[in-house]
């Protein structure tokens, strides 16, 4: 039997975290060097490094502050640093982290340079680091989860085996109130009815092709075919030789159960329990993983064949493998191996067992190979060119 509940931190608006961090965030590039340098001085906190936010405009910069504020106000923060150039900015993203309820300190560099404003913020940052350090897990029902998953470095043993465990494991987490995330917009080119006939909702159906559509027309109006970008030379590699191959391989992932919210990039997940949620997100594993916890995702679930190493600054990525050769020559970046699937060692549903069993470990805290490997990848989207 499954278990129903796990040990999360409860957070000021009513959310559950799985981990205690303290971030600093900087609002844009010229903010990074200030953003590391209070990291360095203070144990716990996690800086959000990116490259961006100078001259972006319109929807692209409603995306990045949809992004680093997500992420500022994720459950598995406990406080937030912003730290930007100028006192704008730095104010805009702290009242929208704010919200949340967490404490957030704002910070800007123009007329202090950055050693004071390291100084500043390590002065604050120390307080945030002993007062969350006070926090404790709880017990907290399982409906409170709001995860996500994506494959990776494909192969054929992802369509075959690590997928449909993983949907076994959806399935299962979905049926207890849990809420799950998918998207890899681009990735469902040949399965895209497939994935809109599970979407009971007319209305979310047809939002669910315009995004679809949206997105695939601008890689056709670079003249360009998918064929290199997607499948992706590894997904060759691996024997996958067309989109459509991996696409209907992508959605084993899924389960079985509706899809009952469809959102965009600036949507904001909706209250709700026991849902399975297409999000519109790139394919590219850190790019897709960053959205993910910027709508609230706590946990990810990542499969791969040939051996994805990619992991997140604040939310621990579980590393799952079918394929047996990948599970030995990449052993330290492998959380559950069910390469018995394909030795006919185990069921299916026992492969999604082993799943659950190791997610509720990470859960109760238990670290991922990719936080012990210190793999910390924050890519925000960017939507179009700078001004």
């Amino acid at each position: 039997m499954m278990r129903h509940t796990f040990k999360g931190y409860i957070r000021e608006d009513g959310r559950v975290g799985i981990r205690n961090h303290v971030v600093v965030i900087p609002v844009d590039d010229l903010s990074n060097t200030a953003a590391l340098g209070v990291a360095k001085l203070i144990r716990g906190v996690v800086p959000l490094i990116h490259p961006y936010g100078r001259l972006q405009f319109g929807r692209d910069l409603d995306l990045l502050f949809h992004i680093l504020a997500g992420t500022g106000s994720n459950p598995n923060v406990a406080a937030a640093v912003v730290i930007g150039i100028d006192d704008s900015w730095s104010n805009k993203l702290a009242d929208m982290i704010a919200r949340s309820g967490k404490p957030v300190e704002a910070l800007s560099i123009e007329g202090s340079g950055d050693l004071a404003t390291i100084e500043r913020a390590a002065r604050i940052a120390a307080k945030m680091v002993q007062e969350a350090s006070e926090k404790q897990r709880t017990e907290v029902d399982i409906s409170a989860l709001v995860a996500s998953i994506k494959c990776g470095e494909s192969d054929t043993t992802s369509g075959l085996a690590s997928n449909p465990a993983l949907g076994v494991a959806v399935d299962a987490l979905v049926e207890v109130g849990a809420t799950i995330l998918f998207g890899e917009t681009s990735e469902l080119t040949g399965a895209e009815d497939i994935v809109a006939s599970r979407i009971p909702d007319l209305e979310l159906r047809e939002k669910f092709y315009r995004i679809y559509r949206s997105y695939v027309s601008v890689i056709e109006s670079e003249g360009v075919e998918m064929l290199g970008s997607q499948p992706t030379e590894g997904n060759i590699k691996g024997g996958i030789s067309t989109i459509e191959e991996k696409a209907m391989g992508n959605i084993q992932k899924l389960g079985t159960k509706p899809i009952t919210c469809v959102l965009d990039y600036l949507d904001p997940l909706p209250p709700g329990k026991g849902r399975l949620c297409f999000v519109n997100t790139s394919s590219a594993a850190a790019e897709f993983i960053t959205l993910a916890a910027a709508k609230g995702s706590v946990l990810h679930f990542f499969t791969t064949g040939q051996g994805n190493v990619v992991g997140h600054p604040i939310v621990p990525v579980i590393k799952i493998t079918a394929n047996p050769k990948t599970a030995a020559s990449m052993r330290e970046h492998i959380d559950v191996d069910i390469s018995d699937l394909l030795k006919f060692k185990i069921s299916l549903n026992e492969a999604g067992r082993r799943i659950l069993e190791y997610a509720f470990r990470v859960m109760d805290g238990r670290l991922t190979a990719a936080e012990v490997l210190q793999h910390d990848e924050f890519s925000p989207t960017k939507l179009h060119i700078s001004a």
